[in-house]
C-alpha cells in the first residue's frame, strides 16, 4: 500500500496541492478552484484527486492565508489593548519610517485597534525586569469586564519591559481568563516577541490578538474535516521564517503563520540550489492575484528578524518576501488617460473574463490568451476551456478608449504588468546594493512561467529556471522544509562590559530549552540542531545586524570579541558599503534557533532523452506586436537534454511557460526548464 506526503497552498484563485508517493518516488500536483468562505471544501477536493484514500496520507503540511487574509481584508476579531499606565499611548504614537522623515505629505498608517480600546494598568517594572510597582489585579479584572460587556474578539497585553520580566503579563492572562473563560485569546506581548522596543512588541501582540481566533478556527475546521476522512496524522503548518509547527503549536502563536503561503515557494528555491549551478536566486511568485519576490543568497533564504505589513511591525523570523498587487488576475484600467495594471484583481470569482463566470473586466489572463500565449482548450489541467471572445471584449472595453487595437491593449496590460514585477525586484535587490545579474532567475506561480523571461530581459538576468510543477511550486517547497522554532533573549552590553562566561551560560540554556521544545513537536532527539546568532549593532546606533555564531560555546574561545567584530564589519560593509572596525559594538540580542529534521523527498531525476526529437506543433503566437510561428510542446513529452529555441509555448497542467525570440530553453537531469538569453551568454 502507498503511502504519502502532501502539502497545500491555498492562493486567491486556486489551492495548489502536491503530493510524494514515498513507494514509487513520485509527484503529482493538481490545482482545484478556492473556494472563498469554505476553504476547506477546495483543499479536500484537491486532495481527493490525487489520493483515493485519504487515510494513506502519513505526512501533511499547509500553508495557510488565513491570518493574512483577514488583516489584510480588515476583518479580524475586536481587540482591547492593556497597556502599561502612563505609556498606553506608544502604540497609537507609533514610529515613524525613516524613509519618510522629509515627506510632507505622510500619513500613519491606520492601526489596528482605536485609541478607545486602550486601557492603560497601574503596575511598573523597572528596566532590568526588578519590580517598581505592584500589578493592580482590580484593574486587570474591570478590563476583563469591559472586554466581554463590549463584545471583544480577543485581549491583548504589552506591559512595559515584559521581555525582561514576565511576571505581570502572566499573572493578567490569569486573571483575564478567570473573568473570560479559558479558551478566549489573550495574546502577551512577551511570547508574540520577547524583545526590545515597546512599540514593535506591542504591535506584534496586537496583531496576534487580530488574527488569532481565525487562524485559530481555520485550523480547528480543518483538522476536523481531514480526521473525519480518515487522516490520523498531525497537520503541519507552513511558519513565516520557513520551517513548520505542527496544527497545534500554531494555534498558540499563530503570528508566526501570518506569511506562510508565500514562503514555501522561498523553501522550493532553497532545495534548488542543490541541483542547480548558482545558489544565488531570486524566485519570483505569479499567482492569480500578487507577485511576490524572495531572494536565495549563497544556497540560503534571506531571512529577517522583523516584517512590516501595511505599515504595522512584527517582530519574528520571517524570510524577506516582497509582494505586490499584481497576478493573472489583475484588472486592467485607466487612470488620467493612462493604463494601469492592478493591484485590484478580479480573483476566483468571478475571475477574469475568458472564465466565464461573469467577470467582464480586462485581466492579464485575458490578455496572454488574445496574444495566443495560453491554451484555451486546456487550461488549469483541463479543468476549465477558456472564452476568447469574452477576454477580446474585455480587452476592447478599455483599448477602444485608448485608441488601441486588440493586439496593441493587449501586449501593452503585459507590458504593464512586466514592468511592476520588474520593479518589485529591483525593489528587493538593487535598492539593497544586490546586482540581479549576478542570480539566475527562478519562476513558478500560475502566472509566473508565462512572464518570467520578460522580467529577466529588462534586468539584464541572462538564466531563468522554470521547475518542474511551476504553479504549484510553493506547495512543493513546503515539502521539502523541516520543523523550526526560534527563540531570543535581550542581552545588552557594550563589547568591553560582555562578560563571556555569562553569554555562553545563556546560549547553552536559550540551546537546551530550543531543543526540548521539539519533543512535542513529535522530533527524536538525534533530528534536532540548534543554532545560534547575535545582534549587533555599533554603539548607540538604532538598528543593528544578526552575525552567526559556530556554537553556544563559541564566547570561551581566545578572540572571540575580534572574530565577532570583524563579522560584524563585514556584514555591514556588505550591507552598507563601509565599516568601521575597531569601532565599539553593542551586542543588543541573543538568538537561538532550532531545527527538527523530517524525512526528506528525493529531487527525482527524469528520464534521459534518446534523441532530440519529441512531439510538437507549431501555432502563431504574438511577439513584438506580431503573430510569430512558435514551438508548442508538452512539457510531459520533454526528457533530460532535450533543447529547442525560442519562440515556444511549453504547455503543462499547473502552468504555461512562455520563450520569446532570442532565448533557448535546455531540460536539466531533474527536469527544469533551464531558459537562457542567448543577447546576454553571446556578449559574455
Amino acid at each position: 500500500m502507498s503511502s504519502y506526503r502532501v502539502s497545500m497552498d491555498i492562493g486567491g484563485t486556486f489551492t495548489d496541492i502536491v503530493t510524494y508517493d514515498e513507494e514509487t518516488a513520485r509527484y503529482r500536483a493538481t490545482k482545484a478552484s478556492t473556494t472563498p468562505g469554505e476553504l476547506s471544501r477546495g483543499v479536500l477536493a484537491g486532495m481527493g484527486s490525487l489520493v483515493g484514500d485519504l487515510s494513506e496520507i502519513d505526512f501533511i503540511v499547509h500553508g495557510t492565508t488565513q491570518g493574512l487574509n483577514a488583516f489584510l481584508e480588515r476583518r479580524g476579531v475586536d481587540v482591547l489593548l492593556l497597556a502599561t499606565d502612563g505609556v498606553q499611548d506608544s502604540y497609537h504614537i507609533a514610529r515613524g519610517p525613516r524613509y519618510e522623515l522629509y515627506n510632507a505629505q505622510y500619513r500613519k498608517p491606520r492601526p489596528l485597534i482605536e485609541r478607545k480600546d486602550v486601557i492603560g494598568i497601574p503596575g511598573r517594572l523597572q528596566y532590568d525586569g526588578s519590580e517598581l510597582t505592584p500589578l493592580d489585579e482590580d484593574a486587570v479584572r474591570a478590563a476583563g469586564r469591559r472586554a466581554r460587556e463590549g463584545g471583544y474578539g480577543a485581549v491583548a497585553v504589552a506591559f512595559l519591559f515584559s521581555y525582561k520580566n514576565p511576571a505581570h503579563e502572566l499573572r493578567a492572562r490569569e486573571i483575564l481568563r478567570e473573568v473570560l473563560g479559558e479558551d478566549f485569546t489573550v495574546s502577551l506581548s512577551h511570547e508574540s516577541a520577547k524583545e526590545w522596543r515597546e512599540y514593535e512588541r506591542t504591535s506584534s501582540a496586537v496583531v496576534e490578538a487580530y488574527t488569532g481566533p481565525v487562524v485559530r478556527n481555520y485550523l480547528v475546521d480543518l483538522e476536523e474535516q481531514l480526521a473525519g476522512r480518515g487522516v490520523d496524522v498531525p497537520l503541519h503548518i507552513m511558519q513565516s521564517s520557513g520551517g513548520v509547527l505542527t496544527a497545534r503549536s500554531a494555534r498558540e502563536r499563530p503570528l508566526q503563520t501570518l506569511l506562510s503561503g508565500p514562503v514555501g515557494g522561498a523553501i522550493g528555491c532553497e532545495k534548488l540550489t542543490e541541483t542547480l549551478s548558482t545558489r544565488n536566486l531570486i524566485g519570483v511568485d505569479m499567482g492569480g492575484t500578487s507577485f511576490d519576490v524572495s531572494l536565495i543568497i549563497d544556497g540560503v533564504p534571506d531571512v529577517s528578524t522583523e516584517a512590516t505589513l501595511e505599515g504595522q511591525p512584527m517582530l519574528m523570523s520571517v524570510v524577506n518576501i516582497h509582494t505586490i498587487g499584481a497576478g493573472g488576475g489583475s484588472v486592467a484600467w485607466i487612470e488620467a488617460g493612462g493604463l494601469r495594471v492592478g493591484p485590484r484583481s478580479a480573483g476566483a470569482d468571478p475571475g477574469p473574463a475568458c472564465y466565464g463566470r461573469g467577470g467582464v473586466e480586462p485581466t492579464v489572463t485575458d490578455a496572454n490568451l488574445v496574444l495566443g500565449r495560453v491554451d484555451a482548450d486546456n487550461f488549469a489541467g483541463g479543468q476549465m476551456v477558456l472564452d476568447r471572445a469574452a477576454a477580446e471584449a474585455a480587452l476592447a472595453s478599455v483599448g477602444d478608449r485608448l485608441g488601441l487595437g486588440l493586439i496593441e491593449i493587449a501586449e501593452g496590460i503585459c507590458a504593464v504588468a512586466n514592468s511592476q514585477m520588474a520593479q518589485a525586484i529591483r525593489t528587493i535587490t538593487i535598492s539593497r546594493g544586490i546586482e540581479p545579474r549576478d542570480f539566475a532567475l527562478v519562476a513558478f506561480g500560475g502566472a509566473g512561467a508565462m512572464h518570467a523571461v520578460f522580467l529577466a530581459k529588462e534586468l539584464g538576468i541572462a538564466e531563468t529556471v522554470v521547475p518542474r510543477f511551476p504553479g504549484a511550486f510553493s506547495a512543493w517547497g513546503m515539502l521539502q522544509s523541516n520543523v523550526r522554532k526560534d527563540f531570543t533573549e535581550p542581552y545588552f552590553f557594550l563589547d568591553e562590559d560582555l562578560d563571556l562566561a555569562d553569554m555562553s551560560r545563556t546560549l547553552r540554556e536559550m540551546e537546551q530549552g530550543a531543543v526540548d521544545s521539539l519533543e512535542q513537536e513529535g522530533i527524536p532527539a538525534d533530528r534536532r540542531v540548534a543554532e545560534h546568532s547575535v545582534d549587533v549593532r555599533y554603539q548607540s546606533q538604532e538598528f543593528f545586524l544578526t552575525v552567526p555564531l559556530a556554537s553556544a560555546a563559541e564566547p570561551l574561545e581566545p578572540g572571540f570579541l575580534d572574530a565577532l567584530a570583524r563579522r560584524f564589519a563585514t556584514q555591514y560593509e556588505e550591507r552598507y558599503g563601509h565599516a568601521n572596525y575597531g569601532a565599539q559594538i553593542e551586542v543588543v540580542t541573543l538568538r537561538t534557533r532550532v531545527t527538527g529534521e523530517l524525512d526528506s523527498t528525493d529531487a527525482a531525476r527524469i528520464a534521459v532523452a534518446r534523441s532530440s526529437d519529441f512531439p510538437s506543433e507549431i501555432r502563431p503566437v504574438v511577439f513584438d506586436g506580431v503573430p510569430q510561428d512558435a514551438l508548442i510542446v508538452e512539457r510531459e513529452e520533454l526528457a533530460a537534454g532535450h533543447t529547442f529555441p525560442g519562440p515556444a509555448i511549453v504547455l503543462e497542467a499547473t502552468a504555461t511557460t512562455v520563450v520569446p525570440p532570442g532565448f533557448t530553453v535546455t531540460v536539466d537531469p531533474h527536469g527544469a526548464l533551464i531558459i537562457r538569453n542567448l543577447e546576454i551568454e553571446g556578449a559574455a
